[in-house]
């Protein structure tokens, strides 16, 4: 898979003075699948637990297996579904598949492209399963709220007979890079309750266990209060400096993807996929002043207890991987070098209007009469 895009060239174009530079802003709409060879092999990911999914699935699986001549790769425990097992006519198929483990296979090297059936939630676990490169990502509108999934599946085959081609276009969504640091002291003893040892006091001494955890993150890093009754109290570092403490139930960091998911519902803008940058928003500051900020994609954030916390913190990622912050811990947040790319229905700009349109009713308002003849009279 080849993707090309730009988002920012400097140019010095002929003729022109030395130190006179411009900047050349691409199309986001030019943004092209391109293959180097033809794929072979996809990815199929379906939500679990859904029966309404599996008469798709089952479609989508023969037609890739048996017209596509391609290799199915699914995840271990979706066939594992009583409906897909006692399905004799579907056996022959599934035994084409080659099945994985999600955190025990690593299949990252071995897929050219990813179908997604379901809402919104299959796109970021399939992000989940990729800490590295990412292939293209086809997004089917079978859950939900469907705002990253903008594709029906009335028209599949004729749909992932364009991408199999290579004639569709991409978003490329950002995602965050993300290490948690966990600082802890831990007293070890080679006696227990402070006994003697070969007729010595023993002393326990203090160990160092430094723990680090790497993330890629779709949507947003949560950093928030948890069960605690108190505010949380987090200082948010960028590039080594402090610049503000968060006194509330938490702040969200997230990318230009996930300025239309939780932070959105904190008032936060909404930003184009297209945007390189990064959005900081207050969950429920005590704070009047204290607005969503964004801030350019690639400066590094570090988030961690304030000295005078009163409280741990607990920290998501997507919503999922969920754990507590304790004092000392770090969490370091950038942007990852690996994005997302997703494959349009259209082309990058019409598939977020209509997605901030048809999901969440974006400006919509009763129309504004028009004056009748009276009335303009009357005006004037």
């Amino acid at each position: 898979m080849q993707s090309t895009m730009k988002i920012f060239d400097k140019v010095k174009p002929r003729n022109l003075p030395r130190n006179d530079w411009q900047w050349h802003i691409q199309d986001p709409a030019n943004q092209r699948l391109t293959w180097n060879k033809p794929p072979k092999s996809v990815l199929v990911i379906k939500k679990v637990r859904d029966a309404s999914l599996l008469q798709p699935f089952k479609e989508l699986c023969v037609f890739l297996t048996e017209q596509k001549n391609m290799i199915v790769y699914v995840e271990k425990k979706v066939l594992e579904d009583p409906d897909i097992i006692n399905d004799e006519n579907f056996g022959p198929v599934k035994k084409k598949f080659c099945t994985f483990r999600e955190d025990f296979d690593d299949i990252s090297n071995q897929i050219d492209f990813i179908i997604c059936l379901g809402g919104d939630g299959t796109l970021l676990y399939a992000s989940s399963l990729f800490q590295d490169s990412v292939p293209p990502v086809m997004a089917f509108h079978l859950g939900s709220l469907g705002f990253l999934t903008p594709f029906s599946f009335d028209n599949f085959q004729t749909q992932v007979t364009q991408v199999i081609e290579g004639n569709a276009a991409l978003v490329l969504r950002s995602r965050l890079k993300v290490k948690v640091v966990k600082d802890h002291r831990e007293k070890k003893s080679l006696v227990q309750n402070g006994l003697e040892e070969n007729g010595l006091i023993v002393n326990k001494p203090e160990k160092e266990l430094i723990k680090q955890t790497k993330y890629q993150v779709l949507n947003e890093v949560v950093v928030d209060r948890g069960p605690s009754s108190y505010l949380s109290n987090v200082d948010v570092f960028l590039d080594g400096h402090l610049i503000t403490t968060v006194q509330g139930d938490g702040v969200i960091v997230s990318t230009p993807t996930g300025s239309t998911a939780y932070a959105a519902a904190a008032g936060a803008s909404m930003i184009h996929p297209n945007v390189p940058a990064i959005m900081i928003t207050p969950i429920c500051p005590h704070s009047l002043s204290f607005r969503p900020i964004v801030v350019p994609a690639g400066v590094e954030l570090k988030i961690m207890l304030s000295p005078n916390a009163r409280n741990t913190a607990w920290v998501s990622f997507d919503g999922r991987k969920r754990q507590e912050v304790c004092h000392g811990d770090s969490i370091s947040i950038t942007t990852s070098c690996y994005p997302v790319p997703s494959i349009c229905f259209r082309d990058p700009v019409n598939d977020w209007f209509d997605s901030l349109a048809e999901c969440l009713h974006w400006n919509v308002r009763k129309k504004q009469n028009h004056f009748t003849v009276e009335e303009e009279e009357e005006e004037f």
